[in-house]
């Protein structure tokens, strides 16, 4: 047996083997705003609930480990004393990650990840729309564990009001697990959820994906494409270019020849293909083919 002392070990490195020994773990889908009201959105896997009565969650924000920085829902909690917890079912989970992209300051990642913002009642940073349970909170208290990078910053939170989407509730009138299909995440790119069992989700560029609110307005606002098919499309850095394209069409028998009988939809359906292969080049090659 593999034994390791801490105090001996990288903190990236001891970071690896508790995320991936400790899963799954749920994610907090955390909602703040800043001293200037400007929305942030980012999620969290160290997460969990800790009491009932009162209500109270913990989310931790760490201290990044390459540079020892905080992240902006720190910061914000901080300031304003208030946050929204969302929680992540399968239908967001690809959206949920464009949102971990590390946009600077002030950047609204509701617009980049193309979630809706929903107003709360009891606080002031915003639900989102799509998660199918929101927790309104006031912070109680703020744990700092550290000054060095991987410390944690135990955010608890006292929930003052929640939401429930009735279409995850049963005949009871309680929450079905299989309905809600909750994601939680797992070492590296790993994810689970009740129907979709383990699946990977890369995680977002190191460099600035474009984000969803980039996306052209036929294929934003797309029948066929879902939140998730966005939220991959939106996580590139850079369009191919038009070479690209023309080389993709010509080496593509389905395509090569037909593409002026196809219709919009034809062609949002043949780049949701390439999506559930993963294949995001290829699918955004086919959305700009005509």
């Amino acid at each position: 047996m593999l034994s390791i002392n801490p105090k001996d070990t990288p903190t990236a490195q001891l970071h690896g083997y508790m995320l991936g020994a400790v899963a799954p773990r749920p994610i907090a889908f955390a909602s703040t705003i800043d001293a200037d009201g400007r929305p942030n959105l980012s999620p969290f896997s160290f997460f969990n609930v800790f009491s009932s009565n009162p209500p109270v969650m913990i989310v931790s924000p760490n201290r990044r480990v390459r540079d020892n920085t905080t992240k902006h829902t720190f910061e914000n909690a901080k300031e304003t004393r208030e946050m929204v917890i969302n929680v992540v079912n399968f239908d967001i989970v690809q959206q949920m990650s464009l949102s971990s992209t590390e946009y600077p300051e002030g950047v609204n990642e509701f617009e980049k990840a193309g979630l809706t913002m929903l107003p709360s009642d009891e606080v002031k940073p915003f639900r989102v729309a799509e998660s199918p349970v929101q927790f309104e909170c006031k912070i109680r208290e703020i744990i700092e564990l550290g000054a060095e990078g991987g410390a944690g910053n135990l955010i608890l939170c006292e929930v003052v009001k929640l939401h429930i989407n009735e279409q995850v509730l049963n005949a009871e009138g309680k929450i079905d697990q299989y309905k809600i299909d909750l994601v939680s995440r797992l070492g590296g790119n790993w994810y689970g959820s009740l129907r979709e069992g383990l699946f990977e989700v890369p995680k977002p560029l190191s460099t600035l994906g474009i984000g969803v609110d980039q996306l052209p307005e036929q294929i934003r606002l797309s029948k066929v494409l879902t939140g998730n098919d966005l939220g991959k499309l939106g996580n590139v850095e850079v369009l191919p270019s038009n070479e690209e394209i023309k080389a993709f069409i010509t080496a593509t028998p389905e395509l090569n020849g037909t593409l002026d009988k196809m219709t919009e939809e034809d062609l949002h359906k043949r780049s949701q293909e390439y999506l559930n292969k993963n294949d995001v080049l290829s699918a955004w090659k086919v959305l700009l083919a005509k």
